[in-house]
């Protein structure tokens, strides 16, 4: 099945346990089927149980390295993509499978680890374009260094070079966007906890660390997405009680930017970078800060989305312009052939960086009849995604 389509049941309210029920009788009696085990470890992520997923996840690796996904519409197949990845949750690699359904692209992931390397080029298997997938993490950076030594000698098509994957952690985005003309993102800081410790004991200046501001700090476990323990810290004693929760060994900080409109509404964007050219995603609309596409109550209010449609409508001329050297100068900075961005407005007219990452999910799985404008919307997404693909591959004829 895949995730795309396991994620749009699970989105539009299915009830995954019984599919899951079914899969673990199947593999009762048939133990060796390594694509009803990678369903199966995809339903256990959706219903919250992450440990199991992982295993069952490995598991299905350790049997078999590669998958065959179902984008292609049946058997009308212009070009062969083979997308390297590695074992992890929904975030830790490009999620192909959205931009690509019922689509003339055929998708095959080959999973890679530490302990099961890339094969040597001409064992690879068939395919018109190479598309690293892996995503930035403390996890994931030994297999982009082994790839990116790989990269080095690859002959072939090759899309998103993952020694330039390796520089979109929070930290170095911030680093290389600093103090530049009509970009915003605070100074990011990686902490260990031991220093956590000490701003919360009030023995160390959080101002000192960051070199740009205090507090109110923004907080969030390396490794972490989605909002997973994400939190603003309006004092010391505040991050003392937050750090009691959180056990993790090393946190990303920065100052709190109140980013709030004229309305005091939160906006946030996301925003697909294709070859450089910025496409909308989708936009959401909060009285909260802390802003998810789920939680922002777009379904439930169509002043919202009205407004998401008409930004959409008018992206290219008004949004896109606007920033146009901001985005200009972010693929100048990571020379990314693919790559999304989270991101607002500041009050002064800024393009505020959340984050730059090439593992956030763009699709297109919302309901048809409460969000009849992103179809066409998404699919000036995906054709310049499969343009991409199709350039790489030096098949522009078949566009």
């Amino acid at each position: 099945m895949g995730i795309a389509a396991l994620l749009q049941a699970a989105y539009m309210g299915a009830d995954l346990k019984p599919l899951g029920t079914q899969l673990i009788a199947h593999l009762g009696e048939n133990p060796d089927n390594a694509n009803a085990m990678m369903d199966l470890s995809i339903i256990l992520q959706l219903l919250g149980n992450d440990d199991s997923a992982i295993a069952t996840q490995a598991e299905a690796i350790r049997m078999q390295q590669l998958y065959r996904l179902p984008t292609a519409r049946g058997g009308d197949v212009k070009l062969r993509l083979l997308a390297i990845m590695t074992a992890g949750d929904f975030m830790a690699n490009t999620p192909l499978e959205f931009m690509l359904g019922n689509s003339d692209v055929a998708l095959d992931i080959l999973y890679i680890s530490a302990d099961r390397p890339l094969p040597a080029a001409a064992e690879l298997p068939p395919h018109d374009v190479l598309f690293i997938a892996v995503g930035e993490s403390d996890e994931n950076r030994p297999v982009l260094r082994s790839l990116a030594g790989f990269a080095k000698s690859w002959k072939g098509p090759l899309v998103n070079q993952p020694e330039k994957c390796m520089q979109l952690s929070r930290d170095r985005v911030a680093i290389l966007l600093q103090s530049q003309p009509g970009v915003c993102m605070p100074v990011t800081v990686r902490a260990e906890r031991a220093t956590m410790m000490q701003i919360a004991a009030g023995s160390r200046n959080a101002a000192d660390l960051l070199g740009d501001g205090d507090f109110p700090l923004i907080v969030r476990p390396v490794g972490s997405h989605a909002g997973k323990g994400l939190e603003k810290i309006e004092r010391f004693d505040a991050l003392a009680a937050y750090l009691q929760q959180h056990g993790d060994d090393a946190f990303y900080i920065s100052r709190f930017v109140d980013y709030r409109s004229a309305d005091s509404q939160f906006r946030k964007y996301r925003i697909a970078l294709i070859e450089g050219k910025p496409y909308l995603c989708h936009m959401a609309i909060s009285e909260n800060w802390m802003i998810h596409y789920l939680n922002a109550g777009m379904a439930e209010s169509a002043a919202k989305r009205a407004e998401e449609a008409a930004v959409m409508a008018r992206f290219d001329q008004d949004f896109a312009v606007r920033h146009r050297a901001a985005f200009e100068l972010i693929q100048q900075r990571f020379g990314l052939d693919y790559v999304a961005l989270d991101c607002s407005e500041t009050a002064d007219g800024e393009l505020l960086i959340f984050e730059i990452d090439t593992s956030m999910i763009v699709h297109a799985i919302d309901p048809v009849d409460v969000f009849p404008y992103k179809q066409p919307q998404m699919r000036k997404v995906f054709d310049a995604f499969r343009a991409l693909l199709m350039r790489a591959g030096g098949r522009l004829h078949a566009l």
